[in-house]
């Protein structure tokens, strides 16, 4: 079990760590550039030299840092079956609603415990005829300000275990779960492991899930079989294919060699930069990105505890393993949240009945893979609206 070891945490990078990273801006070297080749060939270099510059002379990690502090944070040891104590880092916000549902919100790669932010004022929020929550946040452990993990084999479930755990520290024995990305793998195994008697309700804006099987779920078998996709259902597939065979490169590397990409990400700012900006603009739906939104996002990889290379990992440790790490139908409540833009191929209603008992669907206009950072009105109006329904409500009376 969890340390009864909660510190309150604020993020202090030493002076030296800024000096550093100013020196290997100003040695860096850019590679050529094809002429009209644009983002086809990946991060145009006239954006990453902009950013580099703006990065070395003009952007103030100290202002940053001080907008990061405004928040609650705090850190706690979790002892982690098979691989020790983990210093764990959290954001921790609690509303002043009395009936107010506790809520784990999970953040995938390239995202950050920073994607929550914006969505914590209406998440918490006890004014309105709607649901309020305590919002609890962490650094994935290998992300962030959280402990890495020094052994091979942290698997999905360890990532599960290690922050159901801190929810019981937290005093919250029965809470619901949000994440995307990684953060619904997360979810999934934690509905699977701790639901129903902890784990009450999950929700996700990355539902993927494959077909349903006739050994697995053989009456969904038989209706998807004799079902046609729909044309938006169809079309779908289409623009998801097309995305993930022009951005999907990452993952192989990730997947195979996280190692070997480790050393360009730990070493260059500027290598780091890259990987993650191409991210950032071809992932979501448009998002205006400032240019110090994005170089805040990148410092806090940068600034990371255990240093960019370990969140890269998780890739190895799941996909390795795929089939023994993703969990069965689970009969927790399920909330599904459909982006247009969402990077994953996210799957037709019927498959995701495989994962889990969907209580809720809400199909967006507009957004992409950041749904919190990008869409926060929408994808909390969605929690809201999943944690009105009667039947959840009483979950957590």
């Amino acid at each position: 079990m969890a340390h009864a070891t909660e510190k309150s945490f604020k993020v202090s990078v030493p002076d030296s760590e800024l000096e550093l990273l100013r020196k290997k801006l100003d040695l860096v070297r850019f590679p050529d550039e094809l002429d009209g080749s644009g983002w086809n060939y990946g991060a145009p270099l006239a954006d990453v030299r902009r950013l580099v510059a703006r990065w070395k002379d003009g952007y103030d990690w100290r202002t940053a840092e001080a907008k990061i502090n405004e928040l609650p944070q705090f850190t706690r040891d979790v002892d982690v079956d098979e691989f020790g104590t983990l210093n764990i880092h959290y954001v921790h916000v609690k509303s002043d609603a009395k009936d107010a549902i506790p809520l784990l919100f999970i953040h995938g790669w390239p995202g950050h415990f920073m994607e929550v932010s914006k969505m914590l004022p209406l998440l918490t929020s006890s004014s309105g005829d709607h649901p309020s929550f305590h919002v609890v946040a962490c650094s994935l452990p290998n992300f962030g300000f959280s402990d890495a993990a020094k052994q091979t084999g942290f698997k999905i479930e360890k990532y599960a275990e290690t922050l159901h755990k801190v929810m019981l520290a937290l005093g919250y024995n029965e809470y619901a779960v949000q994440g995307g990305d990684w953060g619904y793998c997360v979810a999934r195994s934690m509905a699977y492991a701790y639901g129903p008697k902890h784990v009450k309700a999950w929700h996700t804006n990355s539902p993927v899930s494959g077909p349903p099987t006739l050994y697995d779920s053989p009456l969904l078998y038989l209706k998807f079989m004799t079902t046609p996709f729909t044309a938006a259902e169809t079309e779908s597939f289409k623009r998801h294919q097309a995305k993930s065979y022009n951005t999907g490169g990452y993952m192989e590397i990730h997947r195979t060699k996280p190692q070997t990409i480790g050393y360009s990400l730990a070493d260059s700012p500027v290598g780091l930069l890259a990987w993650i900006y191409e991210k950032l603009v071809a992932w979501t739906d448009k998002y205006p990105w400032d240019d110090d939104e994005v170089l805040t996002w990148v410092s806090i990889y940068w600034f990371s505890r255990a240093g960019p290379t370990a969140s890269g990992r998780i890739y190895y440790e799941f996909l390795s393993r795929m089939a023994e790490s993703t969990p069965p139908w689970s009969p927790v409540p399920l909330g599904l949240s459909y982006f247009p833009e969402e990077v994953a191929p996210y799957a037709p209603k019927l498959w995701m009945r495989t994962v889990g008992d969907v209580v809720f669907e809400a199909e967006h206009n507009a957004g992409g893979h950041f749904a919190a950072y990008e869409q926060p009105e929408a994808l909390a109006d969605d929690l809201r609206a999943m944690f009105s329904k009667p039947a959840l409500a009483k979950l957590f009376k």
